[in-house]
């Protein structure tokens, strides 16, 4: 099969532009909401998420990044995980409305350690989750609450986000390498 490309860079921007209304519109505005990257894509995604909010409702929402690394459940096998940096929004999560975003949802391990994570920063009212791509194969029971595209995938095959601040282009696509977590 060798990579295909699934979403080009306006597909991307739609999926986010779609995104952004459904959390408005579940959130009932924007009071009380925070968004939370899971580096590094995540937290990058977040900050988009966080702009076209902006753009809609004329106010800002505040953007962390929540590094999961030591709460993994799978050190042992990835032991050569480096360490992104936690940046948590000056008003906190007590008592807000946290939107998780990630890049990519496939086990549900990564959600898990962030849900740990979360909870050494305080105790939000509620959490849900923002995926750019649902590629399926949980070993959890995790569910995305705003799903940029569902991508049905086998297993063995490597799904790829690049964004244009780390990687120049912004694309999605589907190899036949083997899947990450």
């Amino acid at each position: 099969m060798g990579t295909r490309t699934v979403l080009e860079g306006a597909e991307i921007s739609r999926a986010l532009t779609r995104i952004s209304h459904e959390i408005i519109e579940a959130n009932k505005g924007v009071a009380g909401l925070v968004l939370v990257g899971i580096p590094t894509r995540g937290s990058l995604l977040a900050q988009r998420i966080a702009a076209i909010i902006s753009r809609i409702e004329g106010e800002d929402v505040p953007v962390g990044s929540l590094d999961v690394t030591m709460y993994r459940d799978d050190l042992a096998q990835h032991p050569t995980r480096a360490p992104h940096p936690t940046d948590m929004p000056v008003s906190g999560i007590d008592g807000a409305t946290v939107v998780l975003v990630d890049d990519v949802l496939y086990s549900g391990r990564t959600v898990r350690a962030a849900l740990d994570a979360l909870n050494d920063h305080g105790r939000p009212r509620a959490v849900r989750l923002a995926a750019l791509i649902d590629r399926g194969h949980r070993e959890l029971p995790v569910r995305a609450d705003y799903i940029g595209k569902n991508l049905p995938s086998a297993k063995h095959e490597r799904i790829s986000v690049r964004l244009t601040e780390l990687d120049g282009v912004d694309d999605v696509t589907i190899s036949d390498a083997e899947g990450r977590g």
